[in-house]
């Protein structure tokens, strides 16, 4: 077969299930990309935002795979200068949501309760730009207003350049370039932080309150440049590094910044897929290496770092039925914090020289005829005792644990209603921590239980 015969086979063998969507009856779908491609939600989308195997490889391509009349410029030379689709990929997301804590939190006095029963209206409101840019270049972009900070800011970003290759013996190789603003938030597979389960959260209730690195604590305040290579749909990798993007300043960054990396924070990925008829198996490491400037107000942006290096391991499991859906996704983030500036620094910040944590995070999602269905799993972070870090707890130890368990409906594909329980079993190291107010004025003690939190939501997008 000849090299461009072979391209055009691997070709049709990506549009196959675009060509099916497009027979199918018209259903709602996620808007930019369904506008963009002519397909339904259910192509990439097992639910919104869990992605399937064609979804994975629709973003690693870039996200550049479309249905639309395109604007074409040509040189004389017959090459395209332009491919600009008639219809720019746009869509709207917005969320409402009620949240209602098992104990309201103190207010700020420590005299009385706050009132529970908080509503979002907006929650969050977000435009995207997602799709094709260019031939190559394709592009998540998400601007959000929040209720909590009442602004406008750019939120989870992934601008991309990918290529396709033929190998010899019809093999493929995806390969690329991504630039974004979240470590993980280009990954394929829904079991890494960016885009893992819980996929909404309130923001009104106290939450997680320790986290590693990795797991959300550098979103949109980073800009990282990644390069990667996903050989034959199976073996993935990915390298790259990223660099403090600090949003509402215009300057350089000085002292008056906190939590600013040190140089450039090398990323890793490696991943190994494998699809046997409607299975789908994912096992993988993932890994950063951050150091920062103490996390302190007015220290110089010279001298002595904390480092913190992350190593994890995932899994996934998708069944993909007519009408059964079943994933299981789970995660171990094991974090080593060597604490230069903060300890031995002199900056007293720290009780020791040394710290760790690791989270461990298991879910397993059903759903029916993606209508009806919810997830259920447990998660648990555990670390060194350290008093001074971790001055809510009675014992020094960062310890929390809980489950969480949603049930969901969706009449159309764009549209969901949640119901969310989350619980602990522990916070801060026990059953009850110290609650502090905004200026540490005011200590009063607090069951873990306490923070048990029921978040109902509706999600629609447009």
């Amino acid at each position: 077969m000849s090299p461009n015969a072979t391209r055009v086979a691997l070709a049709a063998r990506l549009l196959a299930p675009a060509l099916l969507a497009l027979a199918a009856p018209a259903v709602h779908a996620v808007p930019s990309f369904a506008r963009q491609t002519g397909m339904a939600c259910e192509a990439c989308h097992t639910v919104w935002p869990e992605l399937t195997h064609f979804g994975r490889v629709f973003k690693a391509n870039g996200y550049i795979l479309d249905n639309l009349k395109q604007v074409r410029g040509v040189t004389q030379q017959k090459e395209e200068i332009l491919s600009l689709a008639s219809l720019p990929p746009l869509s709207i997301m917005a969320q409402v949501s009620y949240t209602s804590l098992a104990n309201p939190l103190p207010d700020n006095t420590g005299t009385g309760n706050s009132q529970n029963g908080t509503v979002a209206f907006p929650q969050q409101l977000s435009l995207f730009y997602a799709g094709k840019i260019a031939p190559h270049v394709g592009a998540f972009i998400q601007l959000t207003y929040g209720n909590d900070s009442g602004t406008i800011g750019i939120d989870n970003t992934d601008i991309r350049f990918a290529d396709l290759k033929v190998l010899p013996g019809n093999q493929s190789l995806i390969y690329g370039l991504s630039l974004n603003n979240n470590p993980t938030v280009q990954d394929l597979w829904n079991s890494t932080p960016a885009f893992g389960f819980p996929y909404a959260a309130s923001n009104s209730a106290p939450g997680v309150p320790v986290g590693t690195m990795i797991d959300g604590a550098l979103g949109q305040d980073v800009a990282g440049l990644t390069a990667y290579a996903f050989w034959n749909e199976s073996l993935y990798g990915e390298l790259g590094v990223y660099r403090t993007a600090r949003q509402g300043t215009a300057g350089p960054l000085d002292s008056t910044q906190t939590a600013v990396l040190s140089g450039a924070a090398p990323y890793w990925r490696v991943a190994y897929e494998h699809n046997i008829g409607r299975h789908s198996i994912e096992a993988g490491l993932y890994g950063a290496s951050f150091k920062l400037f103490p996390n302190l107000t007015g220290t110089a942006l010279a001298g002595p770092t904390d480092r913190y290096q992350d190593v994890a391991e995932d899994v996934q499991y998708q069944w993909v039925g007519d009408a059964h859906l079943f994933s299981v996704t789970a995660t171990r983030i094991h974090e080593k914090q060597t604490l230069d500036a903060t300890y031995a620094g002199g900056e007293g910040a720290s009780a020791n020289a040394a710290n760790d944590l690791t989270t461990i995070r298991g879910f397993a999602t059903y759903y029916y005829k993606r209508k009806i269905g919810g997830t259920v799993g447990f998660f648990r972070t555990t670390g060194s005792s350290d008093a001074t870090v971790y001055g809510a707890s009675l014992n020094g130890a960062p310890d929390t644990s809980g489950w969480v368990a949603e049930i969901n409906y969706m009449p159309w594909l764009n549209t969901k209603f949640s119901v969310q329980y989350t619980g602990y079993n522990k916070y801060y190291g026990g059953s009850s921590y110290l609650w502090s107010n905004a200026d540490g004025s005011v200590t009063l003690p607090r069951k873990a239980s306490d923070n048990n939190t029921l978040y109902l939501l509706a999600w629609f997008s447009y």
